[in-house]
């Protein structure tokens, strides 16, 4: 065979022979996300109803919490997300590890902070400004002749925090964290901004403009969050339980975030 028929034919044969497919791309691993809604330990004031919380510097509350974070730590946890600004998380974890922060009670410290170290996992704080008018709903109401509102949304406000001061007086702090963290609770707890939406009329919604105030702030958040995470990663979330509701939210419905039930790591006593 003449040499140029060969190479013809060698051609032939290798347009005719089957391609090997190219290996298809792994997708990436999903970030497991657990939301851990808290009360305030250090009792700020600053909501509209406030936990007393007991001293949480004491050998007993300090065993307590010795107990929530080594179960959460089950989780292998290898991010922490705090309810505190980027700048001011980067500044404290920093003399956190070193040594060096004044003793804190605060929750970012004693949950986020021990829980990043026992874990070896990167702190990052996600907390960002956001409105809460809360004011133009009250005018509203009082204006037409609905101050009821005002009274029992804060009659049931400070029924509930007194009964969580009540539980936190004779119970564990972990047995609180696990009850606040059930999916039903955390329902039940949005029912104050599903009665705002009572509030108004025509194209004047204060009640719809808290809402969508307090969404914008969570999804503010959320982003941070989803934002920092990588592939793979394992992020625990501490923040106030009235944010865990539209955060458990956000994260479900993002793709490659999956939501991780805290139930599942907190002692219930």
């Amino acid at each position: 065979m003449k040499p140029v028929a060969a190479f013809a034919l060698a051609a032939l044969l290798a347009a005719a022979a089957p391609v090997a497919a190219a290996p298809a791309a792994q997708p990436a691993k999903p970030v497991q996300v657990m939301v851990v809604g808290v009360f305030h330990f250090s009792n700020p004031g600053q909501d509209i109803g406030n936990v007393q919380v007991p001293d949480v510097t004491t050998p007993e509350r300090q065993a307590e919490i010795a107990r929530i974070v080594a179960g959460l730590n089950r989780f292998h946890p290898t991010a922490v997300a705090a309810e505190w600004d980027a700048a001011t998380v980067d500044e404290r974890w920093a003399k956190y590890q070193a040594g060096s922060l004044p003793p804190s009670k605060n929750e970012v410290v004693q949950l986020g902070f021990r829980l990043g170290k026992l874990a070896g996992a990167r702190v990052f704080g996600a907390d960002m400004d956001g409105d809460f008018p809360f004011g133009p709903v009250i005018d509203w109401t009082k204006a037409h002749g609905m101050e009821g509102f005002e009274a029992q949304a804060m009659a049931e406000i400070q029924a509930e925090v007194g009964a969580t001061s009540e539980r936190l007086a004779h119970g564990t702090l972990g047995a609180e964290l696990w009850r606040m963290n059930q999916p039903a609770e955390i329902e039940r707890s949005t029912r104050f901004y599903t009665d705002a939406l009572r509030i108004g009329a025509g194209n004047e919604q204060p009640g719809a403009d808290l809402n969508g105030a307090w969404a914008t702030r969570n999804y503010r958040i959320c982003a941070r969050i989803i934002q920092e995470s990588k592939p793979g990663d394992r992020v625990v979330v501490f923040f106030g339980a009235g944010h865990a509701y539209l955060l458990r939210r956000c994260f479900s419905e993002t793709p490659g975030f999956v939501l991780v039930e805290p139930g599942r790591y907190l002692p219930r006593k």
